[in-house]
């Protein structure tokens, strides 16, 4: 049985400048075309009318679905260490109740 060719591992140097600013998002608007899928993430506080978008992402559909792999995969080893991730909907708090959070 022939044996497949293991692919050389490039290594890839990745820059974080001290002045970066994490955003935190808890509210996220995810549109597409053809040739492009947007994610505009925000910040929604209770009670607030508005939620004004902090961050746009814009990527292939390949690196969309490539994100999502990444994103499962961590969040399957956070799950294996921390107990499982509960979605308020799963805890009978119904998601169209919710004012706040990610809505699918």
């Amino acid at each position: 049985m022939p044996q497949a060719n293991p692919q050389p591992t490039t290594q890839i140097n990745i820059e974080l400048p001290a002045d970066l600013e994490a955003i935190y998002t808890n509210f996220a608007i995810i549109t597409h075309s053809a040739s492009e899928i947007l994610i505009d993430c925000a910040r929604m506080l209770p009670g607030a009318p508005k939620a004004k978008v902090q961050t746009r992402l814009v990527m292939t559909p390949l690196n969309a679905k490539l994100l999502l792999r990444a994103l499962e995969d961590n969040l399957a080893k956070y799950e294996a260490r921390f107990g499982e991730v509960r979605v308020p909907a799963e805890t009978g708090f119904e998601a169209q109740d919710r004012t706040i959070g990610f809505k699918h």
